[in-house]
């Protein structure tokens, strides 16, 4: 079960945080059958890795040029990054436009559905998707940052795992694959494999 004192014990967070998102994480977790010591583990890694530390429910977007030319090579030559840096609206409807059940560039949508919640869902098909399996797919649609509240970014969090696999994978340990389910790739694996390994040692598995 995941309480505050969990979260504290794991030094996912202090207990002021730890009271307000426990409940949250315990009633999503409870509905989406992360139901074992060890699925709740690897859960907890990713989305305090994803959150950091259950503060951040939205994807920063405000990169430099430099770190666009790095992140999004394929979005932005040298020119294009000078105009768009520091600019995140700008830079998440470019990047995410056309793609992810997006519109395009003009349509805003890059950034009306960029990532948030404690797994940053992106993308207006997976808000769609989401909303749809918990019976508010239009309020969801109009209001994405309904994913900025505790109740709803602890459910959608809970539902990329389930609807991800990531059960299967937590089952087995597998923190790799379940950090490339969450990221795309090994960004932050080291931190993500460090606090697996002090929720494990908390839940003594």
């Amino acid at each position: 079960m995941i309480t505050a004192e969990l979260l504290v014990l794991c030094k996912l967070c202090d207990q002021g945080r730890a009271s307000k998102w426990a409940p949250y994480l315990q009633a999503a977790a409870e509905k989406f059958h992360i139901d074992t010591p060890q699925r709740i583990a690897g859960w907890l890694a990713q989305c305090a890795h994803e959150s950091t530390n259950f503060r951040e429910l939205s994807e920063n977007m405000n990169y430099s040029a430099e770190g666009l030319l790095k992140t999004f090579p394929k979005y932005f030559n040298a020119i294009e990054a000078a105009q768009c840096a520091r600019k995140p609206e700008k830079i998440a409807n470019r990047v995410y436009a056309d793609r992810m059940g997006n519109g395009s560039v003009e349509s805003g949508d890059g950034w009306k559905y960029r990532g948030r919640g404690l797994i940053g869902l992106t993308g207006k098909t997976n808000y769609r998707m989401f909303g749809r399996d918990i019976a508010q797919e239009k309020e969801l649609l109009d209001n994405p940052d309904m994913l900025l509240e505790p109740k709803y970014a602890t459910l959608s969090a809970a539902w990329f795992w389930a609807i991800n696999g990531l059960n299967q994978l937590a089952d087995i340990k597998d923190i790799v694959g379940m950090s490339k389910k969450v990221n795309g790739g090994t960004i932050g694996l080291d931190h993500r494999k460090q606090l697996y390994t002090q929720i494990c040692k908390a839940l003594s598995i």
